[in-house]
């Protein structure tokens, strides 16, 4: 029995040895049964009777081995064990972000020498900064904000010369920031902790967002240099010369207002109605005088007469439960103002003696003959939708299409992603673009369900109407397969489908595909047509695909959503579905009915 302990012994100690040389599959899964029993994952329901782990949630393989291992959110709670995680050699990413961890990292760390991307932000790790990650020479992530990490910044980062993230947010660091040097950074945050001091200059460079909430002074924030009488008095001429300059200007503005005003009161009995008809085959234009603005708007049309009908006799033609308070007449007398040149035409405000408010689109290059022209209007018009801007009527004459639609005082999404900042990007928070992405895709749905072959062709963030309550509504439906071919600019804009070569013929998974477009915007607040995505030719999902790949998916969110975390999931499932929808392939982009039923799903959890 003794001989046979011994051999058994000997066997188990051979095969340790030989596991410890040459790892395999089953050690990693090994490796991940023994992290999920000391962490506490309330939500690492991984199927354990399955042969390969690499299946399992977060888990990614690459020649049969462990690279990937991605648990962001996952409840993970307590400390890392040591002598654990070491254990995955192959790994190139490990993202435990957005748990409840705690407590020192483990030494074994030290062994992941194939670690590019570390991400363990959003925890309580504790303790000073590791040294041995300055032994992980091809780290090019390193997060490590959102916990209580204390003590100096080492100046050993430097050794870490493929470095490109950076991010010690959010700890209890102290200390002045060492002269770091890293040839290819360009992500680098120490914000709210306790430094002090100079900032180097070679990081005077990054934003000042990157320092704010510690005790640090020089570029990119004020000047360290507190003493010299030669730089305070320069300061007070210069401040004082600011503040004459200043008055000066406003004393300039206020002689213009003045004028301006004066020269409106003047002209006022002058003025000729924007729609006014005149004789029956002239164009009756604003003075340009009278109104700037003025040269744009609507000029009365040709072969009118007095009654508003055309010489053949044409009216508006109405839709639906329009009240009939207006007749064409009534609308060439309102006065107007531009609203915007879009794809089809120019948009303006009719205002009616009445007071009403309609919007009315005048299009241009209309191509088709007329018979199509009114079955594709006349079939818009029969739509009844709550998430679709109601046409109300139009008119069609020759070298002459009006569109009467409802006003929507809130504008477009787009002009409130991506107008002034300080303004609509903080009434956009996550509630209400998860409103308006479910508003906007059940409007869409409802397009699609009018007939396999009905599409809207032109989805993007202007034609996405809002209420005064922030409700969606979808625009310029249809109007796409109007127009000329070469009239709509979506290839250029990044919405388009990359099979679509006409811009009348867009399918129902083309229009998945803008949507999808749509959605990254809301979630990225970049349009698609941002100068920084499109330097090399790259579009915006493509762009997007990019970040989460290299597991910076935080980083992609427009930094208005970046303060919900706890509604980061749900961000992720949203841009999940967006990447999906603006697929490459038309089969693999899921039908919009779909799209909105997820949506729905997120919103109604967010509530």
């Amino acid at each position: 029995m003794t001989y046979y302990h011994s051999l058994v012994c000997a066997i188990l100690i051979f095969s340790q040895l030989f596991t410890a040389v040459k790892p395999d599959l089953a050690t990693d899964k090994a490796v991940l049964l023994a992290l999920r029993t000391a962490v506490r994952g309330r939500t690492l329901l991984w199927n354990t009777t399955e042969s390969s782990p690499c299946k399992w949630v977060g888990v990614q393989c690459i020649s049969n081995r462990i690279s990937e291992l991605r648990l962001p959110g996952m409840g993970l709670a307590g400390k890392l064990p040591e002598n654990i995680l070491g254990n995955l050699s192959q790994l190139v990413t490990l993202s435990l972000r957005f748990n409840a961890l705690s407590g020192s990292l483990p030494s074994d760390l030290s062994s992941l020498g194939n670690l590019r991307n570390l991400y363990l932000q959003s925890n309580q790790f504790s303790g000073p900064l590791p040294t041995f990650i300055f032994s992980l020479k091809n780290l090019v992530r390193l997060s490590l904000g959102s916990n209580n990490f204390s003590g100096p910044i080492s100046s050993d980062f430097s050794k870490l010369n493929r470095l490109g993230t950076l991010y010690l947010e959010q700890n209890q660091l102290t200390g002045e920031i060492p002269n770091l040097d890293f040839p290819g950074l360009v992500q680098f945050n120490v914000s709210d902790n306790l430094l002090t001091g100079r900032i180097p200059k070679k990081l005077s460079s990054k934003p000042k967002s990157a320092f704010a909430g510690n005790a640090l002074c020089g570029r990119p924030l004020k000047s360290c240099n507190g003493n010299g009488t030669k730089r305070k008095v320069k300061f007070s001429v210069g401040l004082i010369a600011g503040i004459i300059g200043g008055f000066v200007v406003v004393v300039l503005v206020i002689f213009v207002i003045l004028f301006l005003v004066c020269c409106r009161r003047g002209g006022k009995k002058d003025e000729v109605s924007v729609f006014r008809p005149s004789k029956e085959s002239e164009v009756v234009k604003i003075p340009k005088e009278k109104n700037v603005e003025n040269e744009d708007y609507f000029t009365a049309y040709p072969g009118l007469n007095e009654k508003g009908e055309s010489v053949s006799g044409k009216k508006l033609v109405y839709f639906g439960k329009t009240e009939k308070s207006f007749d064409l007449e009534d609308l060439l007398r309102a006065s107007a103002e531009v609203l915007g040149k879009g794809t089809f035409g120019t948009a303006y405000k009719a205002i009616f003696d009445s007071g009403m408010v309609v919007a009315v689109k005048r299009l241009k290059e209309v191509v088709v003959p007329d018979k199509v022209y009114r079955e594709k209007i006349e079939a818009v018009g029969k739509m009844d939708h709550e998430n679709l801007v109601p046409l109300r009527a139009y008119f069609y004459s020759v070298g002459e299409n009006l569109l009467v639609y409802d006003y929507m005082p809130m504008g477009s999404l787009s002009a409130l992603l991506h107008g002034s900042r300080g303004a609509g990007s903080t009434l956009l928070n996550w509630k209400v673009r998860t409103a308006i992405a479910l508003g906007a895709a059940r409007g869409v749905a409802y397009i699609h369900s009018q007939g396999p072959t009905v599409t809207h062709g032109n989805i993007k963030s202007s034609n996405i109407l809002l209420t005064t309550s922030y409700q969606a509504r979808v625009s310029d439906i249809g109007l796409a397969q109007l127009v000329g071919p070469n009239s709509s600019p979506n290839r250029v804009n990044g919405y388009r489908a990359p099979e679509v070569t006409d811009a009348r013929k867009v399918s129902q998974k083309g229009d998945v595909y803008s949507f999808g477009v749509l959605l990254l915007e809301l979630l990225t607040g970049k349009a698609p047509t941002h100068a920084f995505l499109n330097e090399e030719g790259v579009d915006l999902p493509r762009w997007v695909q990019s970040f989460v790949r290299e597991e910076w998916t935080a980083e992609v969110f427009d930094v208005e959503l970046r303060k919900y975390q706890h509604a980061e999931e749900d961000m992720v499932q949203l841009l999940q579905l967006a990447i999906s929808c603006s697929a490459q392939y038309p089969d693999k982009r899921p039908p919009i009915n779909e799209v909105a039923q997820k949506i729905e799903e997120l919103y109604e959890s967010g509530v």
